[in-house]
């Protein structure tokens, strides 16, 4: 049986491997794409609202900075906010050689039994994730903006979701690739193992930086934990 200790080791110890550095760089490469994307149309969506006003109010039109510096601010925010979504359906695109890449160092009798996900159903995957991510943190946040009093427990709520969120997702990455007609099983890991996983992964998520290794290191925990399961546990 493999601990979430030893799932979590292994898994930083093959971020050197050469196909999930592939993974990183097209992943990362996805992700800040993503947001400069995102970043781009708040900045025209803004200068257009608001050019108008600024010219008709201010001696010289200074829509241009005004919309960069709220730009700034409010992409800041979704950033924040977005991140682990934007983050974990762009993973599920690779999901399958992160995989991949851990069965065949670790379990090449497994990676010779499973079967390898077409590229629609890793988007299909993808975007279901992301939307659940979406539904979870959008029914967080009223209880969130009510605890901003407390200080921590706005964050502390925000952790706990995606734990439970990530856990989930992490695992049936795994168990695509083991099961008949693309059928998930996210109880093939257990279930405090599963948010302890979660858990760990979303404290990287807001790490600068950590934050685009986390889900690959969660991936790949993922896989540990599954083929480390006891051999009677349900696939």
């Amino acid at each position: 049986m493999t601990s979430l200790p030893r799932a979590l080791a292994l898994s930083i110890a093959q971020l050197g491997d050469r196909a999930i550095l592939r993974v990183l760089a097209k992943s990362a490469a996805l992700t800040l794409a993503i947001f400069a994307a995102l970043g781009a149309a708040l900045w025209w969506a803004l200068d257009a609202a608001i050019e108008e006003w600024i010219v008709a109010t201010l001696p010289a039109d200074y829509s241009d900075g005004i919309a960069g510096v709220v730009a700034l601010v409010l992409g800041l925010l979704a950033a924040w906010f977005l991140f682990r979504v934007v983050a974990l359906a762009v993973i599920q695109l690779f999901a399958d050689e992160i995989v991949q890449a851990v069965e065949a160092r670790h379990y090449p009798q497994a990676a010779a039994a499973a079967r390898t996900l077409p590229l629609s159903e890793d988007i299909a995957n993808g975007a279901r994730g992301a939307v659940r991510a979406v539904a979870f943190n959008l029914v967080a946040l009223p209880f969130a903006l009510i605890l901003l009093v407390t200080g921590i427990g706005t964050a502390l709520l925000f952790w706990f979701v995606n734990a439970l969120l990530l856990g989930r997702e992490l695992t049936e990455m795994v168990t695509l690739r083991h099961s008949p007609h693309g059928k998930t099983d996210a109880t093939a890991v257990g279930g405090l193992t599963r948010f302890c996983l979660g858990g760990v992964i979303a404290a990287l998520l807001a790490i600068p930086f950590v934050n685009l290794l986390a889900p690959i290191i969660g991936a790949a925990g993922a896989t540990h934990l599954f083929h480390g399961r006891p051999r009677h546990a349900p696939v």
